[in-house]
C-alpha cells in the first residue's frame, strides 16, 4: 500500500485547477505536472502562469529542472516523465457539447494517458466535476483496458472534487475544505490523509466515490438555481420599475436571507455542472424540472440584457441599426482572464442581430484566445478616439470602476450596468 512507500504525485492537466494543486503538493512531495499543451509547459517552466492563478514568485519557488525524488514541481508534456509516480491526480475539464450533453472526452483521453504508465499499487484520483458514477463506471474501465491491471486488486481510485474559484486570491486551494473519497474504505483513508497533509482548511471523507461526485455536482446546481431565482426577480421588478439591487439589499438585512445577485451565469462550473446531474437523472427516467428550468432561465439572460439595452436606446431616440456599442469585459467573471463559456458572447450575438456594431474592451482577456474561441476581436486597451451610442458594463473588472465613461459616450448615449456596481447608469440588471 502507498503509505509504506514515498509518494510521488503526477497531476494530469495544468489549468486553473491542476496548477494550483500541483504547486501546493510540491511543497511537501515530488510532483510532476503533465499537460499535452507544450506552450503551456514552456510558460510554466519559465516561471509564468498565464491563468494568473499562481504568482510567478510562488511558482518559481517550487519549480525544479528535472523529475526528482525531492519535493518540488517539474512540468512536462512527455509521458515517460510520469512513469515513476504512484499517485495520479486528474484535473482535466468536463465541458458540455453544443446540445448541453456531458462531454467526457478529456476524461477518457487522460485516463488512457494514465493507463499507459499505471503500475500495481498505484492510486488514480479524479478531481473533475462529473455526475455520480463516472469515476468507477467510465474512467476505471479505461484504466483497466489500457493498463491490463484489475481495479481494487492491482490499482485503486479516489475522488476529490475541485473547489477552485478562479481569480479568488483569498479562498485559495489550501484554504478551502476538501471532500475526499476512495474506492475502498482503506484507500479512502489514504486519499484523505494525502489531501489533509496540504489542505489547512481540513478535509471531509465521504463514504463512497459516488457520494463525493454527487456532492460536488449539487454544489453548483444549487448556486445556479438560486441565481436563476434572482434573475427572474430582476425581470419582474424591472417591469414594475423597482430597483432589484435595492430590493435584495433590503431583504438581505434578514439573518438567513441568501445573498445572491442577478447576472450572466457562465464559466466552467455553474453554467455546466447542472447539465451533468440532469443527464444522469434522465437516464434513470426522471426529468429534473427545477434544475433544467434554472438552466433555461439563466441561459436566456444574454438575450434579455441585449433587449433591455435596445429598449433604453429607443427611449432616448438613439437609432439602433448601425449603433456603436462598447462592451466592457468578455471574461466569465471579474478580475480573471478565463473566457471559458462566457455568456457575454450571448449578449454580443443578440446585439449584432439587432444590427449594432459591438466593440469589446477587456484588459484581462487574452485577445488571441477570444479570437480562437469566439472569432471576436477583443481590445486590451480602450479604443482611442471612439465614442459610443451605448456602453455595457458586462464584467466587474476593477479597472472599469475608474474608467471615465463620459469620454467614451456620445451625447445621448446610454450606460447599462449588468453587475450593478456603477454609481450612475441608465439601467441595470
Amino acid at each position: 500500500m502507498l503509505p509504506e512507500k514515498k509518494l510521488k504525485i503526477a497531476v494530469i492537466g495544468l489549468g486553473y485547477v491542476g496548477l494550483p494543486l500541483a504547486r501546493l503538493f510540491a511543497t511537501k512531495y515530488p510532483v510532476v505536472g503533465f499537460d499535452i499543451n507544450q506552450n503551456r509547459i514552456n510558460g510554466l517552466n519559465a516561471g509564468s502562469d498565464a491563468t494568473l492563478e499562481v504568482s510567478d514568485e510562488v511558482l518559481k519557488a517550487v519549480l525544479v529542472d528535472k523529475p526528482s525524488e525531492n519535493n518540488g514541481l517539474y512540468c512536462s508534456a512527455t509521458l515517460s516523465d510520469i512513469e515513476g509516480c504512484n499517485v495520479y491526480i486528474v484535473t482535466v475539464p468536463t465541458p458540455v457539447d453544443k446540445n448541453n450533453r456531458p462531454d467526457l472526452t478529456p476524461l477518457y483521453k487522460s485516463s488512457e494517458t494514465v493507463g499507459k504508465v499505471l503500475k500495481k499499487g498505484d492510486i488514480v484520483i479524479y478531481e473533475s466535476t462529473v455526475y455520480p458514477g463516472v469515476t468507477e463506471e467510465e474512467c476505471v474501465p479505461v484504466l483497466e483496458r489500457v493498463s491490463g491491471l484489475k481495479f481494487n486488486v492491482d490499482f485503486y481510485a479516489g475522488y476529490s472534487p475541485e473547489r477552485i474559484n478562479p481569480g479568488d486570491k483569498e479562498h485559495t486551494v489550501e484554504k478551502i475544505l476538501k471532500v475526499t473519497a476512495g474506492s475502498t474504505p482503506e484507500i479512502g483513508k489514504v486519499v484523505d490523509e494525502l489531501y489533509k497533509s496540504v489542505i489547512i482548511a481540513g478535509t471531509h471523507l465521504a463514504p463512497t466515490i459516488r457520494v463525493a461526485e454527487a456532492a460536488k455536482v449539487i454544489e453548483n446546481s444549487q448556486r445556479d438555481i438560486n441565481i436563476a431565482f434572482v434573475n427572474e426577480l430582476a425581470k419582474i421588478f424591472n417591469l414594475m420599475n423597482i430597483d432589484t439591487h435595492a430590493v435584495l439589499e433590503a431583504a438581505g438585512t434578514k439573518w438567513n436571507f441568501l445573498p445572491f445577485k442577478p447576472g450572466l451565469v457562465g464559466g466552467h462550473c455553474i453554467g455546466v455542472d447542472p447539465y451533468y446531474l440532469a443527464q444522469k437523472a434522465q437516464e434513470y427516467g426522471y426529468h429534473p424540472e427545477i434544475i433544467l428550468a434554472g438552466r433555461r432561465l439563466n441561459d436566456s439572460m444574454g438575450q434579455y440584457v441585449a433587449a433591455q439595452v435596445v429598449k433604453c436606446m429607443i427611449k432616448k431616440d438613439i437609432p439602433v441599426n448601425n449603433a456603436k456599442i462598447l462592451m466592457l469585459g468578455i471574461t466569465f467573471k471579474e478580475n480573471c482572464p478565463d473566457v471559458r463559456n462566457t455568456k457575454i458572447v450571448d449578449v454580443i450575438a443578440a446585439l449584432e442581430d439587432y444590427g449594432t456594431s459591438v466593440t469589446i474592451y477587456d484588459p484581462w482577456a487574452n485577445p488571441a484566445e477570444v479570437k480562437h474561441e469566439y472569432n471576436l476581436i477583443c481590445h486590451p486597451e480602450p479604443v482611442e478616439g471612439e465614442r459610443f451610442d451605448a456602453i455595457i458594463l458586462g464584467v466587474a473588472h476593477k479597472e472599469f470602476l475608474n474608467l471615465n465613461l463620459d469620454q467614451l459616450k456620445k451625447d445621448k448615449a446610454i450606460v447599462y450596468d449588468v453587475k450593478g456596481i456603477l454609481p450612475e447608469c441608465d439601467s441595470k440588471l
